[in-house]
């Protein structure tokens, strides 16, 4: 595990300290209204409330907002392995797709569990010198535990020169 790993979970988990993180860094997840709902070194799980301003004319969740969601879930427990990491490592989205089953109404849940596997590919690029990538699910439930979206991003993790 990253040894800034504890320091980057105490701003994530502090509701003061993240509301400050996404304004700086994802002002536009601050704006849709994401927050963290769980985080721990193998599970993120993101939470997003249908608002007026992240609602389509149709009165669901725009299909970016639910996609910013999922990128999250995957991309902090990806964050939080290459924070402040000696030797410093670069994180990309290289590809993404997604599967609608439902409106998102209400609440959704977005969650990703592959901690542990974002953690030895983040390894295996250090440790090769090479890129890795893996391939994480985000999974969107509304509040009756309904599935509503799937999204596979495909993160591409490289030691910077």
């Amino acid at each position: 595990m990253n040894p800034s790993f504890n320091k980057f979970k105490s701003i994530i988990t502090n509701p003061i300290l993240f509301k400050f993180f996404l304004f700086q860094k994802l002002s536009s997840a601050f704006f849709a209204g994401l927050s963290i709902h769980h985080f721990d070194a193998e599970s993120c799980v993101v939470r997003i409330k249908l608002s007026w301003f992240n609602q389509n004319p149709f009165n669901s969740m725009y299909f970016a907002v639910e996609a910013m969601a999922a990128e999250m879930c995957s991309g902090m427990l990806a964050f939080s392995q290459v924070y402040q990491r000696s030797p410093k490592v670069s994180m990309l989205v290289e590809g993404m797709e997604a599967t609608f089953f439902k409106k998102a109404t209400g609440v959704i849940l977005f969650s990703c569990d592959q901690g542990k596997e974002i953690e030895l590919a983040i390894q295996e690029a250090i440790k090769t010198g090479e890129s890795s990538k893996i391939s994480c699910t985000s999974i969107g439930k509304n509040s009756e535990g309904i599935i509503v979206a799937e999204f596979n991003m495909h993160w591409t993790f490289k030691v910077k020169n």
